[in-house]
């Protein structure tokens, strides 16, 4: 048996301890975990929590386990949103396939578990923009993803947005860039697939009324042939116009979360042609930043949501006391009298709902729509108590939790346990 983990591996060292020489549909561990309303798999996938960390280990041929090993990392190095391999499993015995294991995301979602809970209204407008976006993203870095679908996808709250994440990569591939019939074709596979699982939806009665799927599977296109226009299209520029006209588009690009690799320049008899060549931004500058002022890690939009609250918190700082105020000692004060006490409000039996910047960003959220009605700024403290007493508990429970949680019986009773998640969906 051979392990083959990409560094650092150390974390993953006590998954070194697990049943690998069996069937992994056999396995019984108590480090065995359940998600709730996983989506659907060709493969044997299960879920092992180890050190603090969740991981998806899923059965499959020694091939296709080293091809998604390396597709998987490089996606990482291009700053596609995708699970973060860890390592694959091989030479397990005669006849026996390897293992691809994979960290879970935290605070994702599926597909289901959203139109299960219609919080914040039906989210497919969200998914939507989250899934053309994920696409644009796979075929601007030359990746054909073959088997794009919701079942495939995890999604992950972000201030009120979702990002998708890519799960499965088997069938993927990697050129140096994609043929216009290549995308058209890796589109029209996306379209008829979310089509089909939509109707799946609808079938279980978990579909909102007049969301049609045939509808929403031509929208999916017509969104992604938007965004590509958007972000490729080539345009003819006017001498006294060159200047602002490629800042101004360079600044769309940022704005949509993309950067510009090349920027060429051709004269014409019409005037000068513009064609940007657009790649995949450097994701987390605000992050970054976030993480250098407070110490807080958060995704994007969490990110740019709390710099804001900290920039007007540093702005009240400073008008109360009459004295400039650095943006580090204001962002050290927001912490201290602003997040975490907010955060403490939160009780231990909610805390794990949502990620701690999502719902900081909700209790602002709350603090905006409580102010409104009231004609006056409710504040922050108000704010969090109305949100943990009111709006929080609605949120749905987690997507993973342990066996015995479920069921109350012991990890060896997996049966039992997807046939009570089944009926409580």
């Amino acid at each position: 048996m051979r392990f083959v983990f990409s560094p650092p591996a150390d974390e993953a060292a006590g998954l070194l301890t697990l049943p690998f020489g069996e069937p992994l549909e056999e396995w019984q561990d108590e480090r065995l975990v359940e998600v709730r309303q996983r989506g659907i798999s060709r493969h044997v996938v299960r879920f092992v929590a180890d050190g603090g960390e969740l991981y998806a280990l899923k059965s499959i041929s020694e091939r296709l386990a080293r091809r998604e090993y390396r597709l998987l990392r490089t996606l990482a190095e291009l700053n596609v949103p995708a699970v973060q391999v860890v390592g694959i499993v091989v030479d397990r015995g005669p006849d026996a396939d390897a293992i691809l294991v994979t960290r879970f995301l935290d605070y994702s979602t599926t597909y289901r578990a959203l139109f299960s809970s219609l919080r914040g209204g039906q989210p497919t407008d969200r998914l939507l923009d989250a899934l053309v976006e994920l696409i644009v993203r796979l075929h601007l870095s030359g990746f054909f993803w073959g088997d794009c679908s919701l079942s495939n996808t995890l999604f992950r709250q972000d201030a009120g947005t979702l990002e998708a994440y890519l799960v499965d990569a088997e069938t993927s591939e990697q050129h140096p860039a994609l043929s216009a019939g290549q995308r058209a074709w890796d589109l029209e596979l996306a379209a008829e697939r979310v089509c089909g699982e939509l109707f799946d939806l609808e079938a279980g009665g978990l579909l909102p009324a007049g969301v049609d799927p045939l509808e929403i599977a031509g929208e999916l296109q017509r969104r992604y042939e938007g965004l590509w226009d958007e972000l490729t299209r080539a345009e003819t520029l006017r001498p006294d116009e060159q200047r602002y006209r490629i800042a101004e588009r360079l600044r769309r690009l940022n704005e949509l979360g993309f950067d510009a690799d090349e920027v060429e320049l051709i004269s014409t008899p019409e005037g000068t042609r513009l064609h940007v060549r657009t790649k995949v931004a450097e994701s987390g500058q605000h992050s970054r930043q976030l993480f250098r002022q407070a110490g807080i890690s958060a995704d994007e939009n969490q990110a740019r949501r709390l710099l804001n609250d900290i920039a007007s918190f540093r702005g009240y700082l400073e008008q109360r006391d009459g004295t400039a105020v650095s943006e580090t000692v204001a962002a050290h004060r927001w912490v201290q009298e602003v997040y975490e006490p907010a955060l403490a409000a939160v009780p231990a039996d909610l805390s794990d709902r949502l990620a701690p910047p999502e719902i900081f960003h909700e209790i602002l959220e709350n603090r905006w729509y409580l102010s409104e009605r009231a004609g006056r700024d409710v504040g922050t403290t108000m704010a969090a108590q109305s949100y943990v007493d009111t709006v929080l508990p609605q949120v749905p429970h987690p997507l993973t939790t342990t066996i015995e949680d479920l069921t109350g019986l012991p990890p060896g009773h997996r049966d039992l346990a997807d046939e009570g998640m089944a009926e409580e969906a």
